[in-house]
């Protein structure tokens, strides 16, 4: 039995250690708040919208349509608690820095601008910006950013099922 109590207190310390911040305050939601206006994350949605399935043309025209009137600091605020539960402080921080960046304006860009791609590129960096991202703290950003990418995408679909259908 205290094997049993020892492995779920285990488990349960790994899941808080991977969840970034499970209860977020208020600075930490208007901090993912920045970082999400930073990172254009009304551009994130309207892919999300594009790249989804719809059963006719019409359809699409009317989920883009709603994206598109969407104001941007509606999806900014819906995002901003969700994605600040994934995120630690010091990643929002260090990634609304790094968005902020002449580089990862390029990348942004990169992302948004660019055709379909079946390998993404990333823009090549100045010396000065390789030294940036060479930093630890960046280095620890950028991982924790990326390991939760997918539930940031999860949290920008969900987003999007509520303007879609916001009677539900």
């Amino acid at each position: 039995m205290k094997l049993i109590s020892a492995v779920l207190l285990a488990a349960s310390l790994l899941t808080n250690a991977q969840a970034g911040n499970p209860n977020p305050d208020a600075k930490q939601v208007a901090a993912t708040h920045d970082l999400l206006q930073e990172m254009q994350a009304e551009k994130m949605m309207r892919m999300t919208a594009g790249m989804s399935h719809y059963a006719s043309e019409a359809e699409r025209k009317k989920v883009m349509d709603k994206v598109i009137a969407t104001p941007s600091e509606t999806i900014y605020t819906g995002l901003a608690t969700p994605v600040a539960r994934l995120l630690s402080p010091e990643t929002v921080s260090e990634m609304t820095r790094f968005y902020q960046s002449s580089y990862g304006k390029k990348v942004l860009d990169n992302i948004y601008n660019s055709g379909a791609q079946l390998y993404p590129t990333v823009p090549k960096a100045t010396p000065a910006e390789q030294a940036e991202l060479k930093k630890p703290a960046y280095i620890k950003a950028d991982r924790e950013f990326k390991a939760n990418d997918q539930a940031i995408h999860h949290e920008v679909f969900v987003l999007l099922k509520q303007i879609i259908n916001p009677k539900k």
